[in-house]
């Protein structure tokens, strides 16, 4: 499988391995990727795009269109055809994201937190048994789940869990609070992160599959964000939560470890979404500069314009770079940790660049905050925070 990229001398380093895919042997997608890609962004364009804005003003889950991308076989790209997933790589993966963000980056959220960061660790880390549960029910659209790591004080510090796991009896209880759950409102299950083993610090976290609605699981309100508020944001307040000995992912103390290998995946997901954001705002300025008309003849034709568009497309294309490097080394199985954090910074601050000078670019015409250029920059700014 390969990437739609030209190729500079500089990628000939960066070869994946020998016999697989690397940047300086690349010419196209193949076909099953062009088509994913294609149809995301049919879909987008056509479905996403118009009710964006409203969907963020409302805090509206779009239930149906993630029913929708679900038997698209967007919500489980990476998961085999076998558990009712699409069967693709990553990079199809990162391709879908991107075209679903052009359009609406809640949804894209939702589509990301349930692919990355849920399906993710169970399809690496569950038993048979686990995934037949866990992860079948969710790739049709019709159930999401949610990744519970980051705690009130501790931030996002997956070495620190101040939730506790003890085992009483065939039962797990979980008692603390986790903070800022992605999708939290909708879910139908999530994964916690706990401390089993206090005196082994890092080493004494577990990872356990929670459903929810559960006895001894509550939810805080919804967060008014900054930005993507279609996706919901909450605390989950675990009081006594009782759960089966059988719902701990992978072993005791791995728990760390499932975090650290999650976040590299999903950091590819901001990545991707922080392109389609980018990639929104560059059309809608270019698209402008076309239409607006000063001294007689479109902005475009403005060598300062023409100035910012080049420096846009120029940062999207070195972060989509960046972001396709990393899709392929994790597909080809070799280390890609550092690479997933350069394509997190690089295209997100690639977003809130552009985005940025989106709003200069329509300047012109008194912009106010429910405009394209306006919302993709908030999604910008609250992809990068």
């Amino acid at each position: 499988r390969a990437a739609l990229v030209y190729c500079h001398m500089w990628a000939l380093g960066m070869a994946v391995g020998h016999g697989v895919r690397c940047l300086s042997q690349l010419a196209e997608l193949p076909e099953l990727h062009q088509m994913m890609r294609q149809t995301c962004r049919d879909y987008a364009q056509k479905e996403l795009a118009p009710i964006a804005a409203q969907l963020d003003k409302d805090h509206k889950f779009p239930t149906k269109q993630v029913q929708e991308l679900g038997a698209m076989g967007v919500m489980a790209v990476e998961v085999p055809e076998s558990l009712g997933g699409a069967g693709m790589d990553y990079l199809a993966y990162c391709l879908a994201v991107e075209e679903l963000s052009r359009g609406c980056a809640s949804t894209r959220v939702i589509v990301s937190v349930n692919n990355s960061l849920y399906l993710g660790p169970i399809l690496k880390f569950g038993t048979e048994e686990q995934k037949k549960q866990w992860i079948t029910p969710f790739t049709t659209g019709e159930k999401v789940g949610c990744f519970a790591l980051s705690e009130p004080g501790n931030g996002s510090d997956a070495g620190v869990a101040s939730t506790l796991a003890q085992q009483e009896g065939d039962k797990w209880v979980l008692n603390g609070t986790k903070a800022w759950i992605t999708n939290c409102w909708d879910a139908s299950a999530t994964v916690v992160f706990a401390t089993t083993d206090k005196s082994l610090k890092h080493k004494g976290i577990s990872a356990f599959l929670v459903p929810m609605p559960h006895p001894g699981l509550s939810l805080g309100k919804k967060e008014d964000k900054l930005g993507i508020r279609a996706s919901s944001t909450a605390n989950i307040i675990l009081e006594d939560c009782r759960i089966p000995l059988g719902n701990m992912l992978g072993e005791r103390g791995m728990g760390f470890k499932i975090a650290m290998q999650t976040l590299d995946s999903g950091r590819l997901g901001i990545a991707a979404q922080a392109l389609g954001i980018a990639q929104a705002a560059l059309d809608c300025a270019a698209d402008y500069a076309h239409k607006r008309t000063a001294f007689g003849a479109p902005i475009g034709k403005l060598q300062a314009i023409q100035f910012k568009l080049a420096d846009m497309a120029l940062a999207i294309e070195s972060a989509r770079l960046l972001t396709w490097r990393a899709a392929m080394l994790r597909d080809a199985k070799k280390p890609f940790t550092k690479e997933a954090a350069m394509a997190k910074l690089g295209a997100s601050e690639a977003a809130t660049f552009v985005s940025h000078q989106a709003i200069q670019v329509l300047g012109g015409m008194g912009y106010v905050t429910d405009m394209p250029a306006e919302r993709h920059y908030r999604d910008a700014r609250i992809t990068e925070i």
